[in-house]
């Protein structure tokens, strides 16, 4: 995994617990043990983790589509349960970074790119919420940015009816490899 990294996308209190203002609910909070065992075996086998999260101001544009969600510095932007606790315990760890991000897409605008390519990453995987539109966008920037792409299954969910239709637009448009 020394040249793999984990993207962990919009694992927030209000993308997943079930008082979250854009919640997936119960199929976001079944996906939490599966991502805290992942990202400890990429920490573990020399892989990176990145943690990336949604950060809105208070009057942003964004909420004119969606709800007002993970306002910078809210209980709703913060990690869910026991994502939080896995993160605040491996924190210190070199190999453990945090993004934030303004758009669906965690390259653009944020120095994402810049971190994979400082650790020589190649290939990306992802996990996290929601698979119909971060998770798909995230892959999608990679795919542009020159990484091979990998989805886990069981460590993505969703609040429509469209995860396994996303799953395999991502491997049919960006040769994504889905990991069930």
């Amino acid at each position: 995994m020394k040249n793999e990294a984990l993207l962990i996308v919009d694992m927030s209190n209000d993308f997943v617990h079930e008082k979250g203002s854009l919640t997936a609910g119960e199929p976001a909070q079944k996906i939490v043990p599966y991502i805290v065992e992942t990202a400890q075996t990429f920490l573990e086998n020399e892989g990176l983790v990145v943690v990336t999260m949604d950060a809105h101001q208070e009057n942003d544009a964004h909420f004119e589509l969606w709800p007002p969600h993970n306002v910078v510095g809210s209980w709703g932007q913060k990690l869910y349960g026991e994502l939080e606790t896995w993160y605040e315990q491996n924190k210190s760890n070199k190999r453990l970074f945090y993004v934030p991000k303004e758009n669906y897409n965690a390259f653009h605008g944020t120095d994402l790119k810049m971190i994979l390519n400082g650790w020589n990453v190649d290939k990306v995987h992802v996990v996290g919420v929601c698979t119909d539109i971060c998770d798909f966008l995230t892959l999608a920037g990679a795919d542009a940015n020159g990484f091979k792409t990998a989805v886990h299954d069981r460590g993505s969910a969703t609040f429509t009816k469209h995860h396994e239709l996303f799953l395999e637009q991502a491997k049919l448009c960006f040769h994504t490899e889905i990991i069930r």
